[in-house]
C-alpha cells in the first residue's frame, strides 16, 4: 500500500516538476569554455575559435542561470547566419531549441526543431526533444485549464453564496 502512495506522489510530482532529460551546465564548465573562447581568439585558426565558440554556446544553453541561457541564444542566433554545413546548421538548430526549451519558449522550441528534423528526420536528440516539448505544451494546457475551472467554480460559488444570503 505505502508502494503505491509513493508511486502516486512521485507521479503527480512528476506531472508538476517536468523531468526533462536535458542534462545541466556547471558554471565552472562556463568559465572553463570562456576561457577556451578567449584564447582561440588569440591567433588561433578560425575552425578551432568556431569549435570553442559552439562548447561555450552549449554549455549557456544548458546552464541554470537563465542570463546564460539567453547569452547562448544570442550567440547561436549571431552564428546561424554564417552556417556553412547541414550538420552545423542541425547543430545549431537544436541548441537554439535547448536555449528555448529552457527560457521556457515551447512554441519557438518546436519551430526550431521542426526545422531540424527537415535537415535530418530520424536524429534521436530532436526527436526526444520535442517529444518532451509537446508534452509540457500539453501539460501546460492542462493546468491551465484546471486553473480556469478552478476561478470559476469560485466566482459561480461565490455569486450562488451571495444569492442564498440575501434569500
Amino acid at each position: 500500500m505505502d508502494a503505491k502512495i509513493n508511486n502516486f506522489f512521485e507521479s503527480v510530482g512528476a506531472f508538476f516538476g517536468g523531468g526533462d532529460q536535458i542534462p545541466w551546465c556547471d558554471p565552472d564548465i562556463i568559465v572553463g569554455c570562456e576561457r577556451e573562447v578567449a584564447e582561440a581568439t588569440n591567433g588561433a585558426s578560425d575552425e578551432l575559435k568556431s569549435e570553442s565558440i559552439m562548447r561555450l554556446s552549449w554549455a549557456l544553453v544548458h546552464s541554470r542561470q537563465a542570463e546564460d541561457v539567453q547569452r547562448g541564444i544570442a550567440m547561436l542566433e549571431a552564428s546561424l547566419a554564417n552556417t556553412g554545413s547541414p550538420l552545423q546548421k542541425r547543430e545549431k538548430l537544436y541548441l537554439l531549441a535547448v536555449g528555448y526549451y529552457r527560457s521556457g519558449d515551447y512554441t519557438r522550441c518546436r519551430q526550431l526543431l521542426d526545422k531540424c528534423l527537415e535537415i535530418a528526420p530520424d536524429w534521436r536528440q530532436a526527436i526526444t526533444l520535442k517529444k518532451t516539448v509537446e508534452d509540457r505544451i500539453a501539460k501546460d494546457g492542462v493546468i491551465g485549464i484546471g486553473i480556469t475551472a478552478t476561478v470559476v467554480g469560485l466566482v459561480v460559488g461565490g455569486i450562488a453564496a451571495a444569492v442564498a444570503r440575501k434569500k
